[in-house]
């Protein structure tokens, strides 16, 4: 049996980064997108949970902070699961039958 979330207990990966790594740093979405390689808006789309973090970003993370890619991109599938799971019964699929 798997065990299940509850989706508040959810978090967006960008949140948080941005509580727990980015704001304790003291360093600006400016300057730290400029250290990282990516746009400004694009990092602060993901800080603010309006964009999901993908594997590039991921390790980018890693290299500057030391946080594992692997950890924040469960992070961020675990938050995208919850919120799909919260409107599963709007996916109209059945089970496929076993065959004979």
């Amino acid at each position: 049996m798997a065990l299940r979330l509850h989706p508040p207990l959810a978090v967006h990966a960008g949140d948080w980064l941005k509580t727990e790594v980015v704001e304790p740093h003291g360093i600006t979405v400016k300057a730290l997108a400029e250290h990282l390689g990516v746009s400004r808006q694009g990092l602060s789309d993901l800080l603010n949970g309006h964009g999901g973090l993908s594997p590039d970003m991921a390790l980018r993370f890693e290299k500057a902070f030391g946080i594992k890619a692997d950890t924040l991109l469960r992070m961020q599938l675990a938050y995208d699961l919850a919120l799909l799971r919260e409107h599963q019964d709007d996916i109209k699929v059945e089970r496929v039958a076993q065959a004979a």
